[in-house]
């Protein structure tokens, strides 16, 4: 596989790095002929460095088809002082008591009949439960999709606010000895649109890390969705 970064910009490595969750800003030194020599970033300590290597090694190979030899990522994290609820994830605040907003799965199921497949995932999001639901047809990256769009069914329901989702991409990569969720998501509200990655390492199974994935992409805006 090509291990060129030449034919990407050295500045669109770094902006979908730095759109990854902890990180707050990211360096890549390439040499002239386009392979990354260093890889430097500033993160947040709200995760293990080895996870934050592991989810640049996905981000690198899904969005750019680009390998990295872990040695050349330097994590440096900032201090625990530096922690806000507005950088890490969106927050809201019952009887004075501010609590993060994150989606906790409940359930995931995915069943297929004859050609057809479909998929339910249940969340808990601010103590409230929601089901998401999405069919079509049974082919192998189908499945995959159709558990990634019963996720985002699920997030849309706790939405309030003129915003949608769509599915760019979902797929399971190998990297190395371990597999990888990788998901793709689009945001569209009346501000535009953006697009966001998530992943999650393949731990249960296939599902759970689709799942895990595309929660991923969109944890850090959970807060829009309730108040754009």
């Amino acid at each position: 596989m090509d291990q060129s970064a030449s034919h990407v910009k050295v500045e669109d490595i770094e902006a979908a790095l730095a759109d990854v969750g902890e990180i707050k800003a990211a360096r890549v030194v390439a040499s002239n002929d386009g392979v990354i020599q260093e890889v430097h970033v500033l993160a947040l300590p709200t995760k293990q460095p080895k996870q934050l290597v592991r989810d640049i090694e996905s981000t690198l190979m899904a969005q750019f088809g680009i390998p990295i030899d872990h040695k050349k990522i330097s994590i440096a994290l900032l201090g625990r002082d530096s922690i806000k609820p507005e950088s890490s994830a969106p927050v809201e605040t019952e009887a004075g008591r501010t609590t993060v907003v994150r989606p906790r799965i409940l359930s995931i199921n995915a069943t297929v009949t004859g050609v057809q497949a479909s998929a339910s995932v249940e969340l808990e999001i601010g103590g409230n439960e929601f089901v998401g639901h999405s069919s079509g047809p049974a082919s192998q990256t189908g499945r995959l999709r159709l558990v990634a769009l019963a996720t985002l069914d699920a997030v849309s329901q706790y939405s309030d606010t003129a915003v949608s989702f769509a599915l760019e991409d979902v797929a399971i990569l190998k990297l190395g000895r371990e597999k990888v969720a990788v998901s793709c998501i689009a945001l569209v509200s009346s501000l535009g649109e953006q697009t966001f990655s998530g992943s999650a390492m393949v731990r249960q199974n296939d599902n759970d890390s689709v799942v895990r994935a595309t929660l991923d992409a969109i944890n850090r805006r959970m807060g829009f969705l309730t108040t754009a």
